[in-house]
């Protein structure tokens, strides 16, 4: 439904799929929509409910599957307020395949039926190899200069982390900022210049020289070279009640997390990881400056909570094959 979502679908998937802007959920655009497309199964991911595209699904008998669902506590309690309406949409679901038994136990008990568990389809991505290479080549590039990434940064969280790490950090740590939006790219730069920090950015096609303070990647699609390329990640979305973004992709390639106290939208896999001893949660901003200059100084513990990490990342594959498992039974073709 956005520009950046389209832009990545082409270039994810334009060889071998046809690409649609979904309609706003309206009853009638969604109707026509899918008397469009005739589908046969509708597959949505984590908390895209969507009541008017799943009653107008029903009506036509396309079943509609939520795979790799989750639910916050947050967003549970504001569902049960809306009492039976909730109950009706959840209804229009074939299927609710949630990551964690705490999710599928907060579908239930806002009136889901039909809800199992597969574990999170995140851990079954593969890092890119080609990615993973680059990340290695930037750092070698780089003399192998110390790099802490910011990563998938939302609104405020810059500024806020920025501040707070400036003082703790040695001035040849080479910062790493990543925003998760790309509409931000520009906005994020002017306040990096604007602390008088230098600064050099991907799309520029440059490498940072010695003196640059804060590389900014503001090129979509380059999340797994980052993660190859940094010492220490600081997870964002985790600083302010934002819910966190997901800390999957940094352990799969073997790179260190801190994460802030927010992390409600990726609960099980946070918890996990820290139990895992690939990552580290701090209370808040200053907290995460001092921790970081602390890992950053001492590279045996970064080495072993990296490869805590890789072993984490690869314990809890398989939600692919067990999310398939229970799809292909609505599949038209199916015996």
């Amino acid at each position: 439904m956005t520009a950046a979502g389209r832009a990545t679908a082409h270039q994810l998937y334009g060889d071998f799929a046809d690409i649609a802007w979904l309609p706003w959920d309206l009853p009638w655009a969604q109707r026509a929509f899918l008397r469009r497309w005739r589908p046969t199964l509708g597959i949505v991911i984590e908390t895209e409910i969507w009541p008017n595209l799943l009653h107008e699904a029903r009506r036509l008998t396309v079943p509609v599957v939520l795979v790799n669902a989750r639910l916050s506590a947050r967003s549970a309690a504001r569902y049960t307020r809306a009492g039976e309406l909730t109950r009706e949409v959840l209804a229009d679901f074939s299927a609710i395949i949630a990551q964690t038994d705490a999710d599928a136990a907060r579908f239930a008990s806002v009136g889901a039926l039909s809800v199992a568990v597969a574990g999170n389809l995140k851990f079954d991505i593969n890092p890119p190899a080609g990615q993973v290479d680059q990340g290695r080549h930037w750092h070698a590039a780089l003399d192998k200069r110390r790099v802490l990434l910011l990563a998938s940064t939302r609104d405020s969280e810059e500024a806020l982390l920025l501040d707070a790490l400036l003082p703790h950090l040695p001035t040849d740590v080479l910062i790493a900022l990543v925003p998760r939006h790309p509409q931000r790219f520009d906005e994020v730069a002017t306040l990096v210049t604007a602390r008088g920090l230098s600064l050099c950015r991907r799309s520029s096609g440059a490498l940072p020289a010695a003196d640059t303070r804060v590389w900014l990647g503001d090129a979509m699609g380059e999340m797994f070279a980052w993660y190859a390329l940094a010492d220490l990640a600081l997870i964002g979305g985790s600083w302010l009640p934002l819910g966190g973004q997901n800390l999957i992709e940094a352990c799969a390639v073997g790179c260190p997390v801190l994460i802030g106290p927010h992390t409600f939208n990726f609960a099980q896999a946070t918890e996990d990881a820290i139990a895992a001893g690939a990552a580290v949660r701090v209370d808040d901003v200053h907290s995460a400056a001092r921790e970081a200059g602390r890992l950053l100084a001492e590279p045996a513990t970064l080495k072993a909570m990296g490869e805590a990490g890789r072993a984490f990342a690869q314990a809890h594959r398989g939600a692919t094959a067990r999310t398939m498992a229970l799809i292909e039974p609505l599949l038209p073709d199916a015996t």
